[in-house]
């Protein structure tokens, strides 16, 4: 989703995914010539060629994540961080260092390990030669789906920065409290190397939930009277009230459903399932367990239905085209998605801070030849 963001302006000379299904998927649609599919410490500089303009890292979340054992940037997942990091200063001493590094993760990032994790990875760009900033950009302002997350972009010290692509403090836009609280809690080099991105208002978001919602979805069914029934039973007196909101609304609504634990009155443990009708989709997630799978209900006046989020619509909230080629298994089909970054967010990243960057060092260089 990365390289679909980046668009066709870009040539994309190595990928690399540990996943076999998704490589599989990445191989369907971008061709499978300059992939690697394996562990990211098994690959050498040897395999990366040429001199990169970019090099985009989303490493593994779980260890990052709330929902995590608070791992961090040591856990067997997130800690991939590390090996990718070994290339990058690898190709630095070979005269060969990308000129723009990009990393996103989930906001946990910023505050795993009190913080230590962020200041780890600044630490290491700050090591390394580059100047760098981060973003926390939440891809509702261009989809409907809830999904913020933080955008690391660092820039080696021999690329100039135009002027306009930074300021003085950080802006609320862009640079939240956890954000501003990670910066002030890195050590002087790292601050001294720190930059404020300066980006644009966000376009105006033109699509709600329910445009993208299908009437005869592929690869996932209606529920029955009874299941639909069982939804509703599973609802709080808040979470039914929304519903009874929702079937005066005029118009139709469609709302979206996660499945969750709580405590009842008597402190019991119980599955309850929240709703929101707010135009706007949960946070897409891996569908590790049934409570991960973002079930959606469809309300048109009196007419109520209900079904799981089919995987073309969980595409659609990711900002894939209709002609991207999906897994035809539901749960690869949904964990693709589940596990991707926002394309429009990467398009919107490209457009304001990484080509305008390299089209002044390019200009530079020209005028330097």
């Amino acid at each position: 989703m990365a390289r679909a963001g980046l668009g066709t302006d870009w040539t994309c000379v190595f990928a690399n995914d540990f996943d076999t299904k998704k490589a599989a998927s990445y191989a369907l649609n971008w061709g499978d010539d300059h992939l690697k599919v394996g562990d990211v410490a098994a690959i050498t500089t040897t395999e990366l060629p040429g001199n990169a303009d970019l090099a985009w890292a989303s490493f593994p979340c779980q260890d990052l994540s709330l929902a995590g054992a608070g791992a961090g940037l040591q856990g067997a997942r997130s800690g991939t961080f590390w090996p990718f990091w070994k290339l990058m200063k690898t190709l630095g001493t070979e005269g060969r260092a990308p000129r723009l590094i990009a990393l996103e993760n989930v906001c946990g990032a910023l505050t795993s390990h009190g913080g230590k994790d962020f200041a780890a990875i600044g630490a290491a760009l700050t090591g390394a030669g580059y100047r760098y900033g981060a973003v926390v950009i939440d891809a509702v302002d261009f989809i409907p789906q809830s999904r913020p997350r933080l955008f690391i972009v660092g820039v080696h010290i021999s690329v100039p920065i135009p002027h306009n692509l930074t300021g003085p403090v950080p802006d609320p836009e862009w640079h939240s409290p956890a954000l501003i609280e990670a910066y002030d809690g890195l050590a002087k080099r790292c601050r001294d190397a720190w930059i404020w991105w300066k980006l644009p208002a966000p376009p105006a978001r033109n699509t709600v939930f329910a445009d993208l919602i299908e009437e005869n979805p592929q690869g996932v069914a209606w529920h029955s009277r009874e299941q639909t029934c069982k939804l509703l039973d599973m609802m709080s007196a808040v979470n039914r009230a929304k519903v009874a909101a929702a079937k005066t609304a005029g118009r139709r609504m469609v709302g979206a459903i996660y499945k969750r634990t709580r405590l009842d009155g008597a402190g019991e443990k119980v599955q309850r399932a929240e709703i929101r009708f707010d135009d706007i989709a949960g946070c897409l997630r891996t569908p590790a367990g049934g409570s991960s799978r973002q079930v959606i209900m469809l309300i048109d006046g009196s007419k109520l239905r209900s079904r799981l989020l089919s995987p073309r619509e969980a595409a659609r909230l990711m900002g894939l085209p209709d002609e991207y080629r999906l897994p035809n298994n539901y749960n690869e089909a949904y964990h693709l998605s589940g596990d991707g970054v926002a394309v429009p967010v990467v398009r919107f990243l490209a457009a304001n801070i990484l080509e305008p960057i390299l089209s002044l060092g390019n200009a530079a260089n020209k005028e330097a030849a």
